[in-house]
């Protein structure tokens, strides 16, 4: 008798564990890796402080920067349709007009798909590549578009940002078109983001 209930409790338990094991829900299949843009630059650290040589109070040299595709945590190649890229740099710190809108020094546009990155002191106004200098403080008073570095006095530290896009398509933008108008045209092509921080200010006078 004692056998026969060791027998029942055992086929029991093995009964229960057959059904927990039948009632998991089948594992979910891995999600393919995501190709992803991001950018490097040797004149500072991501988020370090800008060099006088690329301040406009300094050379007023843009930086030099490289692009990058990782298909997840590995080295990639960029998408098929890319075309061209973009990028804005403005300062984050400042209101322009009393507005939420920050101080935008300088864009390009139409960057050849096939570029490896920027180099640095980037030519003004129309590049021989298709590369458009835009909008920008570079182009106040009628000048001809081109990279204006930090500017920032004595004082509280100033952040910048770089914003690179990768683009599926070509803009068709005059180089005095607006921030506003050049983020429309990019609406709906993004096919990669990346970013690159600085952060400057004057040296104090001696």
């Amino acid at each position: 008798m004692k056998r026969l209930r060791l027998y029942l409790l055992s086929a029991s338990i093995a009964a229960s564990l057959c059904m927990t094991l039948t009632a998991q829900p089948p594992s979910q299949p891995k999600a393919a890796p995501r190709l992803v843009f991001w950018v490097t630059s040797t004149a500072w650290q991501d988020g370090g402080e800008i060099p006088m040589t690329n301040a406009a109070r300094g050379e007023n040299k843009s930086p030099a920067f490289e692009f990058h595709w990782n298909l997840g945590t590995d080295p990639g190649t960029a998408p098929e349709n890319l075309q061209t890229y973009a990028v804005i740099f403005h300062d984050v710190e400042n209101s322009s007009n009393k507005t939420t809108t920050d101080t935008l020094h300088g864009a390009a546009f139409n960057i050849p798909g096939k570029a490896k990155g920027l180099p640095e002191g980037l030519g003004a106004g129309d590049l021989s590549d298709g590369t458009r200098n835009g909008p920008g403080l570079g182009s106040r008073g009628g000048k001809t578009p081109a990279y204006f570095g930090p500017g920032a006095g004595p004082g509280p530290i100033h952040h910048y940002v770089f914003e690179f896009y990768a683009l599926d398509t070509k803009l068709d933008l005059p180089a005095n078109t607006t921030r506003e108008e050049l983020l429309k045209a990019m609406d709906g092509h993004v096919v990669g983001k990346a970013a690159w921080f600085g952060r400057f200010h004057a040296p104090s006078p001696q």
